[in-house]
């Protein structure tokens, strides 16, 4: 299984092109924090260059900036080419399947009403009697046969 998840921040714009055959493809890098303490001279976070196509590459090319929070979901790839010296070089990149917004709605700050948020559901209420004591179980019947056991 080859599968990927990553949360950090994007630390660029990010860059959408077009192929020759007019389908769109962004590019963006993300920091993604290291778990644990800084080690004393060591970078505290990872870098991942990531790429989309097609509609999460236009989606992020539209909505992603600098500095957001994101998830990101997808695979990893391999890249092998020759350049122009001849020498056979070799690269490892993330593609992107799905992409999520992660920063609170104060933290997206202009952003916030540019994105068509999904709308809020609530859980619902129990409408039956409540705890007397304030322990939070209820006092059961012994007349009650419902009982899942």
């Amino acid at each position: 299984m080859n599968k990927v998840i990553l949360l950090g921040r994007l630390v660029a714009d990010p860059e959408t092109r077009y192929t020759q055959s007019n389908i769109p493809m962004t590019r963006f890098r993300l920091a993604v924090n290291r778990p644990g303490k800084p080690q004393e001279g060591q970078p505290n976070a990872d870098f991942f260059q990531i790429t989309a196509w097609r509609a999460t590459a236009e989606f992020v090319g539209k909505y992603f900036r600098k500095g957001q929070q994101v998830l990101v979901e997808g695979y990893l790839r391999n890249n092998t080419w020759t350049d122009q010296q001849g020498n056979k070089r070799y690269n490892d990149e993330i593609y992107a399947e799905q992409v999520y917004f992660a920063d609170s709605k104060r933290d997206s700050g202009s952003f916030a009403g540019d994105i068509h948020e999904p709308p809020q559901v609530s859980a619902p209420s129990f409408q039956g009697p409540k705890p007397e004591d304030g322990d939070g179980f209820y006092t059961l019947n012994e007349e009650d046969e419902d009982l899942p056991f």
